[in-house]
């Protein structure tokens, strides 16, 4: 079978190879699975250069998640009830940028066929993460106000409409203003290019006396900016490190308001999950897709021997939609 390895950190396109390897057995509580379709997302990239949470040992395979078919069981009951079934896969282990890769058995999770391919694919890192911020963790109530950065992503796109959709309010923080217009237009209620300096005025303008809910996948500057946007019981999540800068503020930024800042971590969210919550979430995040709250665009697709070229297609600014690896075909 066919696997994209790293054997060093580096940039993505330079160490990034196609091996030949055999198909790995499932050892006892695992499935193995033949892999369809994976995202190229930003926390891949961050992986390959080492600079993710945590790290694979190398040689390793990257691809947090992605969609396809359970082909074998190392043994248990889940491993036989899964057998033959479509499963997204969240894989944090031996990655699923490869023909065939094996998971423990309750990180398959079953798939309908409702879903398109594409979208069952990406159903996890952007969706999920942005339904369980805002519905199960924040549980923004309707008219509140969220504050996010990095709102012209793909995920913060999905937190606009799901805030159309349930009736909070969206104040959406980006790097360039060409981008307000284009934000408003699909239902962000307040939009600002502001520099971290200018950001606590910017906010006081819109929300007066701060905001109670923010998220934040940036850090550096620009999150320790929404530090200080916090209202009385605010609380903010970090839930990414894009900038690769720690934040700092004064610890009256957060006694003063009583406000808190806590970490959001999709790997950890889904293992505290007993199976039938896990079920829940994907019934509760597909129904979103399928009514397009949720749904991602695909802006290129490349197979596994192109990895080179889907790498650098998918940190190319202003592109219009994720980058899909295509590794295989349901049969």
């Amino acid at each position: 079978m066919q696997a994209v390895v790293l054997h060093q950190f580096g940039e993505p396109a330079e160490v990034l190879q196609i091996e030949t390897q055999a198909v790995p057995d499932p050892s006892p509580g695992e499935v193995r699975v033949r892999m369809l379709a994976s995202p190229v997302n930003p926390s891949d990239l961050m992986m390959i250069r080492g600079q993710y949470g945590i790290l694979p040992e190398l040689p390793a395979s990257p691809g947090f998640e992605g969609v396809g078919i359970v082909e074998a069981s190392g043994g248990g009951l889940l491993g036989r009830f899964l057998t033959g079934k479509r499963v997204a896969v969240l894989n944090s282990a031996t990655g699923n940028w490869r023909e065939q890769t094996t998971i423990p058995a309750k990180q398959a999770i079953p798939m309908g066929k409702e879903l398109t391919l594409e979208q069952a694919a990406m159903f996890f890192v952007n969706p999920a993460t942005a339904y369980i911020m805002t519905r199960q963790v924040l549980c923004v109530p309707p008219g509140e106000w969220l504050l996010q950065t990095a709102a012209g992503s793909a995920l913060g796109r999905m937190v606009i409409r799901l805030g159309k959709r349930f009736g909070f309010r969206t104040l959406n923080v980006v790097r360039r203003a060409e981008q307000i217009d284009e934000l408003k237009s699909i239902g962000g209620d307040a939009v600002i290019a502001a520099a971290p300096e200018e950001l606590p005025a910017a906010v006081a303008a819109i929300a007066s006396g701060g905001v109670r809910y923010a998220i934040d996948p940036v850090g550096g500057s620009l999150g320790s900016a929404v530090v200080q946007t916090l209202a009385p019981g605010g609380r903010m999540l970090l839930f990414g490190t894009l900038s690769g800068e720690p934040i700092s503020f004064s610890p009256r930024d957060l006694m003063t308001p009583g406000a808190e800042i806590s970490g959001f971590w999709l790997s950890n969210y889904m293992q505290s999950l007993k199976l039938l919550g896990k079920l829940k979430l994907v019934k509760q995040v597909g129904k979103l897709i399928r009514e397009g709250t949720l749904t991602a665009n695909v802006g290129a697709k490349f197979p596994l021997d192109q990895i080179g070229d889907a790498v650098t297609a998918a940190e190319q600014p202003a592109r219009n939609g994720k980058v899909l690896l295509t590794i295989g075909t349901e049969m």
